[in-house]
């Protein structure tokens, strides 16, 4: 293995295994250094621009890293957001991404991706920016994506929405202002409002 291969297997691993083509070509390494590690299959191609080590990667969360690097303007929602947030039981089958209503989404092989269309306004509001092993990702606030798994409760199932909601009172600390805020920005204020009070 020459010296700049061992680079790029290197800031692989600072990486915790994957990285975009765009990254890589950033970071200072060529298209030939990069085919002459595909070639000795000690990298390989995730999917389109996404690359990782052969020997696995020691991601906390795969699939939303790949996930953001592949939809660099989406952001972690719904069911995907509360199970990042530690808010739910419910396994993701794949990640969910919104993005702006009228935005063009890419056909992604890996990881399983469902995209949400959002209004400009819902979609730019609680957006945090959180790190998983040095990898930047855009994920709703928890108070955010309770007040979107209400709006898209016919998708996920109220009973998720609902438990969501106590989590995120009980265990969390999320005040029902913060809830209702949001609420009132997804216009669902109505539907969020009685249950909060019963709960309370």
């Amino acid at each position: 293995m020459g010296a700049k291969e061992a680079e790029l297997i290197n800031f692989l691993k600072k990486r915790a295994g994957l990285a975009s083509y765009a990254e890589i070509i950033e970071a200072g390494f060529s298209k030939d250094i990069l085919k002459t590690s595909l070639n000795s299959a000690r990298i390989h191609k995730v999917d389109r621009g996404l690359y990782g080590l052969s020997d696995g990667s020691t991601l906390s969360n795969p699939d939303l890293v790949a996930a953001s690097i592949k939809v660099p303007k989406g952001v972690v929602c719904l069911l995907s957001a509360l199970a990042f947030h530690e808010a739910t039981i419910e396994i993701p089958r794949c990640v969910d991404i919104s993005i702006p209503r009228g935005t063009h989404a890419n056909r992604i092989k890996y990881p399983p991706v469902r995209f949400y269309r959002f209004s400009p306004k819902t979609w730019k509001d609680g957006i945090e920016e959180r790190e998983i092993e040095g990898h930047k990702i855009r994920v709703y606030n928890l108070a955010k994506t309770i007040a979107d798994c209400f709006k898209f409760r016919n998708k996920i199932g109220i009973d998720v929405a609902r438990d969501a909601l106590k989590v995120a009172i009980t265990e969390k600390g999320i005040k029902p202002k913060e809830i209702m805020h949001y609420a009132k920005v997804c216009r669902i204020d109505n539907i969020i409002k009685p249950i909060l009070e019963a709960m309370l």
